[in-house]
């Protein structure tokens, strides 16, 4: 029987499964639990939303709402899967109901979700959970060290502050730049998913993404702007891309920057990294935020730093280790 069939409660708190009639319970826990760590209020309903209409998400069956004894939501968890292999696990108490035993019950609730889908990965590929955990909150990064999970990766969210419009890119003989909007058809769109995919494959834990997937986060309805999606292309080829985003309050956004292998080491990223910056400047955006694997395997954070971008956050993705196998997800890089 499963945690939620036998309702068990742990100091009267009750662990069920929510539904859309929970969502802005469900969004103001994850927005206050953020702010609690950050001080920043920077989750939108927009945002939320979107994460609990994903293709592959099924509320009812992969994620957990907490009630206090007064019948409130006072905690939110979602897990997700790629294959039963790659599985990830992401909750949010309310800072009003610290220290209750909540993230404990969470963290079994996941745990045993886990074990159900060892059971389902093919037999020799290796399971590992995940899940990730701002540097600032010591709390849960003490919660999951308790219960065998490893520090694994890094992810830097890197920031500028622009004083002045940047200098005008010179571009790689060869390359045209285009955005989006000169050409928005399906065919350019899944033509943008196919250069993203290859040129994310060297990315650390990257597992090809659905193309349906891709679309909902890509072209969510409250920040996609398709001239701000830059296109560096070779002929017909897309060898480069920076999908970037005026957010409004929370900055402006690169949100994925990247070259093909073949045009690598020719400073293309770098001249769109500084294309962007230059658009942002010219719209009156002069914070620019991206997010980028601490320990990149292309060095990524090389041409940020260059660029001169510095970390405002740090999370640590914790591990745990399920069953040992052949590993699904990229690892290391080797040309």
């Amino acid at each position: 029987m499963s945690l939620e069939q036998k309702n068990i409660p742990m100091k009267k708190y009750t662990l069920r499964r929510p539904t859309w009639d929970d969502f802005q319970a469900i969004y103001e826990v994850i927005n206050a639990s953020r702010f609690n760590v950050t001080g920043v209020h920077e989750t939108t309903e927009e945002e939320v939303r979107s994460r609990l209409s994903a293709p592959h998400l099924t509320l009812a069956t992969e994620s957990w709402v907490v009630e206090s004894p007064e019948g409130q939501v006072v905690a939110f968890q979602v897990v997700e899967q790629i294959e039963h292999a790659r599985l990830f696990v992401n909750g949010d108490v309310h800072p009003d109901h610290l220290g209750q035993g909540i993230g404990m019950l969470l963290l079994q609730a996941a745990e045993q979700w886990a074990q159900e889908q060892v059971q389902l990965a093919v037999p020799d590929l290796r399971v590992v959970l995940n899940t990730p955990v701002n540097k600032q909150n010591t709390r849960k990064q003490h919660l999951f060290e308790r219960h065998a999970y490893q520090p694994s990766r890094p992810f830097w969210r890197m920031g500028i502050e622009l004083t002045s419009a940047p200098v005008e890119p010179r571009w790689p003989e060869g390359i045209e730049l285009r955005t989006l909007a000169d050409d928005h058809t399906p065919e350019r769109l899944y033509a943008v998913y196919e250069a993203d995919q290859e040129i994310f494959q060297d990315h650390w834990g990257y597992v090809r993404q659905p193309y349906e997937e891709w679309k909902h986060w890509a072209v969510r309805s409250d920040v996609f702007d398709a001239s701000l999606w830059f296109l560096a292309l070779a002929g017909d080829d897309i060898v480069g891309i920076g999908l970037c985003a005026d957010e409004q309050e929370a900055g402006a956004w690169v949100h994925a920057l990247g070259i093909k292998r073949s045009w690598r080491r020719r400073g293309l990223a770098q001249v769109l990294l500084q294309y962007a910056f230059g658009e942002f400047y010219r719209r009156g955006r002069q914070r620019i935020f991206l997010n980028v694997d601490g320990k990149s395997l292309t060095g990524a954070t090389r041409v940020y730093e260059r660029a001169g971008m510095h970390v405002v956050r740090e999370t640590m993705h914790y591990e745990k280790e399920l069953r040992a196998g052949k590993e699904l997800s990229t690892q290391s890089l080797e040309l």
